[in-house]
C-alpha cells in the first residue's frame, strides 16, 4: 500500500470552510439587540439543537457565555475565520466532538485540555500562528490532521502513535525534519509537507512512500 506525498513548492491550500455569517461586527461586544447580537444567539440555539456549531467568520476574540444554551452534545464545531488566540476552554468539554474547525485564527498554543477530546478525529489548524503541536494531540483519535499554513520547525515524535491518520497536512511550515515514527502510520494515505525545509524523508517498514516533487 502506499501512501502519497507532495513536496515541493506550491499554493496555499484553502482548507478553511466559511459557513458562517460574515456580519459586520467586532467580537461579541456589550449586551444588547444589535442584529449580530441575533445572529449569534440563533446559532447557538441552532448548535444545541442540531449538535453542530457554527460560529465562523464572526471576529470573535472569545467564545460566547451563555447560560441558556447546553452545547455539551456538540459533534461538530467551526471556528475558522475568527481572532481567538487561545482555544476555549469551553470547546475542550465538548466531549462528544467529532470534528473541529480552528482555521484561520490567532492561535499560539494548544492547551492540555484537548486530551479531553477523545472522540475528535478531524482536527483543522492551518493559518495559525502555532510554532509546535502539543504532545497530546497524539494521544487522539484524529484520522485528518491539518495544520499548514503555521510556524511549525518541528513535530512531535510521538506522531506515531496516530495509527488511524489517513491525513496529515504540514505544508508551508518551517519544518526541517520529519521524526521517523511517521514512517510507521500504515493507515496514513495523503501526507502533504510541501514548502518546508525537509532534505529527506523518513522511510516506511509497512508501505513505499510515493514521492512527487512539483
Amino acid at each position: 500500500m502506499a501512501a502519497s506525498v507532495l513536496l515541493g513548492a506550491s499554493s496555499d491550500t484553502n482548507t478553511g470552510h466559511n459557513f458562517g455569517n460574515n456580519a459586520h461586527n467586532n467580537g461579541l461586544g456589550p449586551a444588547g439587540l444589535a442584529p449580530w447580537n441575533r445572529s449569534l444567539d440563533r446559532a447557538l440555539d441552532e448548535a444545541a439543537a442540531s449538535g453542530s456549531l457554527n460560529l465562523s467568520g464572526r471576529k470573535l476574540k472569545e467564545f460566547p457565555r451563555s447560560n441558556n444554551h447546553d452545547l455539551t452534545d456538540t459533534t461538530r464545531a467551526d471556528l475558522s475565520r475568527n481572532r481567538l488566540s487561545d482555544l476555549p476552554l469551553e470547546v475542550c468539554l465538548f466531549v462528544s466532538l467529532e470534528s473541529l474547525n480552528l482555521y484561520q485564527n490567532c492561535l499560539r498554543s494548544l492547551p492540555e485540555s484537548l486530551i479531553n477530546l477523545q472522540a475528535l478525529t478531524y482536527l483543522n489548524l492551518s493559518r495559525n500562528s502555532l510554532s509546535v503541536l502539543p504532545v497530546v494531540l497524539c494521544s487522539l483519535p484524529l484520522k485528518v490532521l491539518i495544520a499548514c499554513n503555521n510556524k511549525l520547525v518541528s513535530l512531535p515524535e510521538e506522531l506515531g502513535q496516530l495509527r488511524q491518520l489517513t491525513e496529515l497536512d504540514v505544508s508551508c511550515n518551517e519544518i526541517q525534519t520529519l521524526p521517523s515514527q511517521v514512517g510507521r502510520l500504515e493507515a496514513l494515505r495523503d501526507l502533504n509537507i510541501r514548502r518546508n525545509h525537509l532534505v529527506t524523508l523518513p522511510q516506511g517498514k509497512h508501505r513505499a512512500l510515493e514521492v512527487t516533487w512539483t
